[in-house]
C-alpha cells in the first residue's frame, strides 16, 4: 500500500500569519475570508466549509474517510463555481492542455495519485508557472522544455504539466481579462489622470515595435497609481490612430489632463544613452571611439526613414508634455557625442574595470562597490544597468576613487589608468555628477525595481533645470571644454524652457516642499500662478464627467434649533455668513504656511477642506509624471531576453507578456 500524505483542513486555506502558541490566521481558498484559530484546534474552518462550500467540505469527509480506512487519497471532485475561487472563475476554457491527468491516474505505475484539474495545488502550481514567465518574461514554450517537466516532477509529482497552448491561449489570455477589469474599475472612481505614450521597435528586429500607453491616475484615497492601458503591435504608420483607439476602449479620450510623449520619437530614432565605450560588449572593441556606439542598444522610436501620419503637435494639441527623464537623457547624450577624447579614456577604463572584475574575488570587490547594483558583472552581463549612463557614472566615479587600491588587488596588468586619463574622467564625472542626481531623483528607484509603484510628478523638473543651470555656470572644465559647451547648449534648448511653462510653474508652487522658495520674482511668479489656477479650476468646475464619475449627494444634515429665529434667543448675536475663500485667497493663505518636507499628495489630502480650489488643481498636475514608464524598462528588458528567440513565440504572445509584466502588481501584489 502506497504512503498517503496526512489530510487536513488547513489544505483549504492559505496561512497568512502565525504566531505564539499555535495561533494562525488563514485565508479560504474559494472565496478569501479571514479565520482566526489554533493548528489544534480547527473546528472554525471546518464550519467554514459546511456551511460555504458545502462541496469541498464533502471533499474534506470523503479524503479523511479514504485515509482512515487505508486506501489511497482520492483527488478533489470537480467543484461547483461557488467553491472555486474567483480568480479561476474568468471565462475560459477549463482544462489542462497536454493531458493533464483525470482523477486517480498514475504515473508509470509508481502509485503516484495525479491532481485533480481543479485541485487547490495543481491551480496554486500552474498559477506560479505563469507568474514566473511573466516576471522573467520568459517564452511560454519553457514548459514543454524536457529540464523544465523533470524538475516539476521532482518536486511535485503529482502535479500534471500544463501545454504550452493552454497558457498561451487560456490562462495568459484569462489573467489578461482580470488586469482589465481591474484597471476599468479603478478608473471609473478616479479622480484626475494623465497619460504616457511610449514608442518601441527592436534594434536587432526593426519590423517588431510596440505602442504602450500607460495610465497615472489618483484614486479617492489621494494614492498615485499606474497601469498599462495596452501594449499594441505597431502597425505602420498609425500611432495617434492606435492611441485614440485605446482611450475610446478605456473610457478616457478627451479626459486625461495632459499626454506625455517624447517629441524626438515622431521624427529620429531615440536609442539608450550609456557612457561610450565603458563596459562595452564583446567584439565592439574597435568601434569604441565611434559616435555608434555611443548611441547602442534599445531604439525607443522607429526608424528614421518612416513618416508618420501626424506630429505629435497636431495629434495631442497643447496636452502634449515632454517627459523630463528623457530630455535630461537628450542632454547628457548630446554632451557625451561633443567630446571626442572621451571615448578612448572611457574604453581604456571599461577594459580596466573589466579585468578587475574577472580577476579580483567577488568579496574584495564588495569593499569597493558596497551599493546594490554597482558591479556590473563584466562584459557579459545582461543586467539593465549596463544601458544606463547614471549607474555606469557611479560606477566610474568609485573607480576613480579607489583605483590605487584596486590596483593592488589585481595586482601587475596591462590595462592601467595614466594620469591624462583619470583626470579627464574625473572631470566628467564632476560635470555629469549633478544630472545623475537629477536622475536619481526622478527615476532612479524604477530602473533599480521595476517593480516599484512610486510615482514622481512634474513639480521637481523646475527646481532640478535651475540647479543644473547653476552647476553649468559655476564649472570650468579645462581638460575637455567641449563637453561643458555641449551640456550647456542642450540644456538650453531642452531644459530651459521649463522654467517659464506655466504648467511647471503650478506643478512646482503646488508642491508644499517648494512653494514659491525658488523664485528670483515672486510677484510675477505669483501672477502666471494665478493666471493658470484661474485657467485650470475654470476647466474642472465645468467638465461633465460620466455618470460613473458623479458623486452622490450626501443627505443634508439636521440642523440646529438655535439656528432657527425666535424671540427666546434674540439675546444672542447672529453668527456672520462663512463665506467661501477665492483662488487668489487660498493661495496667499498656501504661500503664506512655512514649506514642508510632507510628500505632496499626504499634504493635499489633508488640506483639502482648507484649499478646496488648489487641490482640485493640485491633483490634476501632480499626476503628470516627470520619469519615464515602467513599460519602457519592460520594452528594453524583452529586448535582450525575447527578440532573440522571436520565431519561438507569436508576437501577440509578446504583447501579452509585456502587457501582465507592467501590471504584475495589479493582479498579484
Amino acid at each position: 500500500m502506497a504512503s498517503v500524505s496526512k489530510v487536513s483542513i488547513l489544505d483549504y486555506f492559505n496561512i497568512v500569519f502565525e504566531g505564539e502558541n499555535g495561533k494562525i490566521e488563514s485565508n479560504c481558498k474559494a472565496c478569501g475570508t479571514r479565520i482566526q484559530a489554533k493548528r489544534s484546534v480547527t473546528s472554525n474552518f471546518v464550519t467554514h466549509l459546511k456551511r460555504k462550500h458545502q462541496a469541498m467540505y464533502d471533499d474534506f469527509v470523503k479524503r479523511k474517510d479514504m485515509k482512515r480506512e487505508g486506501y489511497p487519497s482520492a483527488p478533489m471532485h470537480t467543484l461547483t463555481a461557488n467553491g472555486m475561487n474567483a480568480r479561476y472563475t474568468l471565462p475560459i476554457a477549463v482544462g489542462t492542455g497536454g493531458g493533464a491527468g483525470g482523477m486517480g491516474a498514475l504515473e508509470g505505475g509508481g502509485g503516484v495519485s495525479k491532481f485533480h484539474k481543479h485541485d487547490p495545488r495543481q491551480v496554486l502550481i500552474s498559477e506560479a508557472i505563469a507568474k514566473m514567465i511573466v516576471h522573467d518574461l520568459q517564452p511560454v514554450s519553457m514548459v514543454e522544455n524536457l529540464g523544465f517537466r523533470v524538475l516539476l516532477q521532482i518536486l511535485e509529482p503529482r502535479y500534471t504539466p500544463d501545454s504550452r497552448h493552454y497558457i498561451q491561449n487560456q490562462l495568459l489570455p484569462a489573467y489578461t481579462y482580470q488586469a482589465q477589469l481591474s484597471i476599468r474599475q479603478a478608473l471609473a472612481s478616479a479622480h484626475a489622470f494623465s497619460l504616457s505614450l511610449d514608442v518601441w521597435r527592436a534594434s536587432s528586429t526593426p519590423t517588431l515595435g510596440y505602442l504602450g500607453v500607460t495610465c497615472h491616475f489618483l484614486s479617492l484615497e489621494w494614492q498615485m497609481r499606474s497601469a498599462l492601458l495596452a501594449c499594441l503591435p505597431l502597425t505602420g504608420n498609425r500611432v495617434l490612430s492606435d492611441f485614440d483607439e485605446v482611450c475610446h476602449l478605456h473610457g478616457v479620450s478627451g479626459r486625461a489632463f495632459r499626454v506625455v510623449a517624447d517629441p524626438h520619437l515622431a521624427t529620429t530614432s531615440v536609442k539608450s544613452c550609456f557612457l561610450p565605450g565603458f563596459c562595452h560588449e564583446a567584439g565592439d572593441e574597435d568601434n569604441a571611439g565611434s559616435h555608434e556606439d555611443v548611441d547602442g542598444g534599445m531604439r525607443n522610436g522607429h526608424v528614421a526613414e518612416e513618416v508618420w501620419e501626424d506630429s505629435w503637435e497636431q495629434g495631442l494639441g497643447v496636452g502634449r508634455v515632454d517627459c523630463f527623464s528623457r530630455s535630461l537623457s537628450h542632454c547628457v547624450r548630446e554632451g557625451l557625442h561633443s567630446c571626442t577624447q572621451l571615448a578612448s579614456a572611457l574604453a581604456k577604463a571599461g577594459r580596466f574595470y573589466s579585468y578587475i572584475t574577472t580577476v579580483v574575488p567577488s568579496e574584495k570587490l564588495s569593499q569597493v562597490f558596497d551599493s546594490p547594483g554597482m558591479v556590473i558583472g563584466g562584459q557579459d552581463s545582461t543586467s539593465p544597468l549596463v544601458r544606463d549612463w547614471a549607474a555606469q557614472l557611479k560606477v566610474l566615479r568609485r573607480l576613480l576613487d579607489s583605483v590605487e587600491v584596486l590596483e593592488e588587488m589585481s595586482g601587475p596588468g596591462e590595462v592601467l589608468l595614466g594620469g591624462p586619463e583619470t583626470a579627464l574622467l574625473r572631470e566628467l564625472t564632476d560635470t555629469l555628477e549633478p544630472f545623475m542626481e537629477a536622475w536619481d531623483m526622478v527615476c532612479g528607484e524604477r530602473h533599480t525595481d521595476t517593480q516599484t509603484d512610486k510615482h514622481v510628478s512634474i513639480s521637481l523638473a523646475l527646481p532640478c533645470v535651475l540647479g543644473l543651470r547653476k552647476h553649468l555656470s559655476e564649472t570650468s572644465t579645462p581638460h575637455c571644454p567641449s563637453l561643458l559647451a555641449s551640456l550647456s547648449q542642450a540644456a538650453e534648448q531642452r531644459l530651459t524652457p521649463i522654467l517659464e511653462d506655466p504648467l511647471y510653474i503650478t506643478a512646482t508652487t503646488l508642491d508644499p516642499q517648494f512653494k514659491l522658495t525658488w523664485s528670483s520674482d515672486p510677484e510675477w511668479h505669483r501672477q502666471v500662478l494665478l493666471e493658470e489656477l484661474s485657467k485650470h479650476s475654470a476647466d474642472s468646475n465645468t467638465e461633465r464627467l460620466p455618470h460613473s464619475h458623479t458623486s452622490p449627494t450626501p443627505a443634508s444634515s439636521p440642523v440646529s434649533s438655535l439656528a432657527r429665529p425666535c424671540k427666546l434667543f434674540s439675546f444672542i448675536k447672529q453668527r456672520p455668513m462663512t463665506q467661501a475663500k477665492s483662488l487668489e485667497q487660498e493661495l496667499t493663505i498656501y504661500l503664506r504656511e512655512e514649506p514642508t518636507d510632507e510628500e505632496a499628495l499626504h499634504y493635499w489630502r489633508r488640506k483639502a477642506i482648507d484649499f478646496p480650489l488648489l487641490a482640485q488643481v493640485a491633483k490634476r498636475a501632480l499626476t503628470i509624471p516627470a520619469c519615464s514608464t515602467l513599460v519602457e524598462s519592460i520594452f528594453s528588458k524583452a529586448e535582450r531576453c525575447l527578440v532573440p528567440a522571436v520565431g519561438h513565440f507569436l508576437p501577440k504572445n509578446l504583447e501579452t507578456l509585456i502587457y501582465l509584466k507592467a501590471n504584475y502588481r495589479l493582479l498579484w501584489t
